[in-house]
């Protein structure tokens, strides 16, 4: 045990002062935050409390707590990892929230924090009846949890979830399994539609890589951390966008709806397409880049979005 480590464990006891030292910590250390967290002390906060194996929403009048020599030296030694190794918190807990479920997650996927968590929580209304979906595909699923997400807000509906990454899908069959949805959440590794059985879907909803390469290489290393192949949508960011333009086409029923996360690259989309009228999605929590088109819409404009894919 160092100095610096054998006075925090005499000078912090309680819950309350490994937060605010963390905090301290990770600004002085100019980490960056985004996977899941936004500020320095919600990321303390939400390290701590793992730690200690306490919800995240525990009540204001525990954190006065006093914890064990055991449990301090356990957050100042998850606290240093996370600024040394510069690794978003969720690899180091091996756990994230989307939805308001959780799920597993390790280096082999991005870390779940796409602002379609809360349209699912609203069944994608006003946008589509609910009663009336029932099947949904999810592409490039990653670690599994906007399709598992999915099939909580549809139980009745079945979710295909596709990804080219057997790493991802094999996180992905691992959330499947923790949340007994084999039944209802099937797997497919597939470069996004080609290796789909033929079938139409109410819901196509996607989260694909969509930086281009030049703003990827500016990423703060937390970014840099996670798989490339979750980020790098080509010179613009949009290959595997246009390519999911293209094909749904293919993929919805007459009243299905697309929706996909383009995140920084929705400028260049729109300018791209300036007489496509993407309907860009507003969240109460938070986060932008998202865009809806009813299957008429992905069939009118299909011969464009072809056009500029070829």
């Amino acid at each position: 045990m160092n100095n610096t480590s054998s006075d925090i464990l005499t000078t912090l006891s309680t819950i309350r002062d490994y937060i605010r030292w963390a905090a301290s910590r990770f600004t002085q250390s100019q980490l960056c935050f985004g996977h899941g967290t936004a500020t320095a002390l919600d990321e303390a906060a939400a390290l701590v409390l793992h730690t200690i194996f306490q919800p995240y929403n525990l009540a204001e009048a525990y954190l006065e707590t006093v914890l064990t020599l055991s449990e301090r030296q356990s957050v100042i030694n998850v606290i240093e990892r996370r600024i040394k190794e510069r690794k978003p918190a969720a690899y180091l807990t091996r756990e994230a929230i989307f939805a308001g479920l959780t799920f597993y997650v390790d280096e082999r996927v991005l870390v779940p924090r796409s602002p379609i968590a809360e349209l699912i929580e609203q069944r994608f209304e006003p946008w589509i009846d609910e009663n009336a979906v029932g099947k949904i595909l999810d592409v490039c699923t990653g670690s599994g949890c906007i399709a598992i997400a999915c099939a909580y807000a549809f139980p009745e509906a079945q979710v295909d979830a596709v990804d080219l990454s057997q790493d991802a899908l094999a996180v992905a069959e691992l959330n499947v399994a923790k949340h007994h949805l084999a039944d209802q959440v099937t797997v497919y590794l597939s470069d996004l539609f080609s290796d789909l059985p033929e079938t139409r879907y109410d819901i196509i909803v996607s989260n694909p890589p969509y930086v281009a390469i030049a703003e990827w290489q500016q990423l703060p290393p937390e970014f840099r951390a996670e798989p490339d192949m979750g980020f790098l949508g080509g010179a613009t960011g949009l290959d595997l966008v246009l390519r999911i333009l293209v094909d749904a086409n293919d993929y919805l029923t007459e009243q299905g709806i697309l929706i996909v996360e383009v995140g920084s690259s929705a400028e260049t989309l729109q300018s791209l397409f300036p007489d496509v009228p993407f309907y860009w999605l507003d969240f109460e929590r938070g986060g932008d880049g998202v865009f809806l088109l009813t299957a008429e819409l992905v069939s009118d404009y299909n011969e464009l979005f072809l056009e500029a894919l070829n």
